[in-house]
């Protein structure tokens, strides 16, 4: 029986949500920072934690900058 990544206990085949590789239960696929519930395939994935695409991955991991556009206005961070 396949454990789920965030609360480690066992995922039974009626609750399983497939997603990031990864079995979990439906209430343990949410955002790490604004707890919002995601669907299997709306997710991007961070050191194996989950977060919504837009806006939560985008502004924590996307490029960082100012002003309206140009490569030269932005910075990219590791």
């Amino acid at each position: 029986m396949p454990k789920c990544p965030k609360c480690t206990k066992e995922v039974y085949f009626a609750e399983r949500v497939t997603s990031l590789g990864k079995d979990w239960h439906r209430p343990c696929l949410n955002v790490e920072k604004c707890s919002k519930t995601l669907s299997a395939g709306s997710t991007a994935e961070h050191d194996g934690k989950p977060y919504c695409n837009n806006p939560c991955y985008s502004a924590l991991f996307g490029p960082k900058g100012f002003g309206r556009g140009g490569a030269e206005s932005h910075t990219f961070t590791k």
